[in-house]
């Protein structure tokens, strides 16, 4: 059970975290690394209070106005089942004003305004919107299809409970906590953590056997590797990108993939003359565009505090400038994906629907040519999964083909 020392421990932690200037990921990490003697309980404690504090933000500050240890206490309280006794003895809340709160995270859109005014949708659908993006994500997984195969691999993970995903052929999804970073189907690279958004926005290319491929902005290569065991090992991927601690992921994840056709390229900006090189010869190319990443709050619930208006506005120039260069990659019959992680329309149709109006050389060709599942299908023929639908991360695609 948490006591005085443990409160006064993780009250900075939460002080740096309500400052939303750094990702949660690293703020956590750098925590773990300076009180190594933390059990896995307290480091599951810790985690778990972090992010239920980020999803119900502006319950919780509306309840106990800022108060770091009040705010803590109140996590707690329903994140634990903690009897109010308990909190109350090691003085960190009054017992009355504990028993005089009613916390249903629920009842509170937990979505800035800024981005609830942002959104096409109806006040209804925001609602579900936002309880959804509030929900702990899965685990997914990708099954390798060029080491195993998607039964052989939920055989292995029985005691998991995997279930096969509603879309991706080869996706596994686990409800429960768990890591696999250790289990020797993670290490032997018979399985990727994907998320099915992202699944889905690789089949969507289609490479083929023997393409010459370019992610555009492939980070640590996850789509990459897709686009490798689509192919079957057998063509060209370039893997480009301007973060080298990213990109240099890359080399042994495919190693481990048992992949050899993908070849990481370090690059400064979108008009490097490692790209111009490459202009009009690219089969395939995926543009996995820097977004603000909305779609993923379910996983980094710190971004709806860390994005805002102008933010975004910034993101559309570098998003329509990547897409353009992207392009010039193209040979004429080849395609083009252009993807995001963002919930909205100002990332999505908006960009697409620009560049269209500026390349009469490009057409957008509905998803239906590739998905067949009604409900994957949209009148607008653009991919867009949202988890209150699709039980995916926000995540949205347009297939575009070079005709002249």
């Amino acid at each position: 059970m948490p006591d005085n020392k443990f409160i006064h421990l993780i009250n900075p932690l939460v002080r740096k975290l309500l400052q939303f200037d750094s990702p949660t990921d690293k703020l956590l990490a750098d925590f773990f690394r300076e009180n190594k003697k933390l059990s896995h309980t307290e480091r599951n404690l810790v985690a778990d209070t972090v992010y239920t504090i980020l999803r119900n933000y502006y319950k919780l500050t509306a309840i106990v106005n800022d108060h770091i240890p009040n705010i803590i206490g109140l996590t707690w309280l329903k994140l634990l089942n903690i009897d109010p006794s308990i909190l109350s003895k090691i003085n960190l809340l009054d017992i009355e004003y504990l028993n005089s709160l009613i916390f249903n995270p629920n009842d509170t859109l937990e979505l800035p305004q800024w981005l609830i005014e942002k959104l096409n949708y109806s006040d209804d659908e925001i609602q579900k919107l936002a309880s959804s993006l509030q929900q702990t994500a899965p685990l997914d997984l990708r099954v390798n299809l060029i080491k195993t195969n998607l039964n052989s691999v939920m055989s292995e993970l029985s005691e998991f409970n995997p279930q096969k995903m509603e879309f991706s052929p080869f996706g596994i999804r686990i409800i429960d906590k768990v890591s696999l970073l250790k289990h020797p189907l993670f290490l032997n690279g018979n399985i990727e953590i994907q998320d099915e958004s992202s699944q889905l926005g690789g089949q969507l290319l289609s490479p083929k056997r023997g393409n010459m491929v370019v992610d555009f902005c492939a980070g640590a290569g996850g789509k990459a590797l897709l686009f490798g065991m689509l192919m079957r090992n057998n063509g060209r991927i370039y893997a480009f990108d301007i973060n080298e601690k990213r990109l240099n992921n890359l080399s042994p994840r495919m190693i481990r993939a048992g992949l050899s056709t993908i070849y990481p390229e370090l690059i400064a900006h979108e008009n490097d003359a490692k790209i111009k090189r490459l202009h009009n010869k690219i089969d395939r190319v995926f543009v996995d565009a820097p977004c603000s990443g909305l779609g993923t709050l379910r996983r980094s619930p710190e971004l709806k505090f860390r994005q805002n208006g102008a933010t975004i506005d910034e993101l559309n120039i570098k998003q329509a400038s990547i897409l353009r260069e992207a392009s010039k990659l193209v040979k004429i019959g080849g395609h083009m994906v252009y993807a995001t992680c963002s919930i909205l329309p100002q990332e999505n149709q908006n960009i697409v629907q620009q560049f269209l109006k500026e390349h009469s050389d490009f057409e957008l060709v509905p998803v239906s040519s590739v998905f067949s599942n009604p409900r994957l299908l949209r009148d607008d023929g653009y991919l867009e999964l949202l988890p209150h639908i699709h039980g995916t991360d926000g995540f949205f695609a347009a297939l575009l083909k070079r005709t002249k």
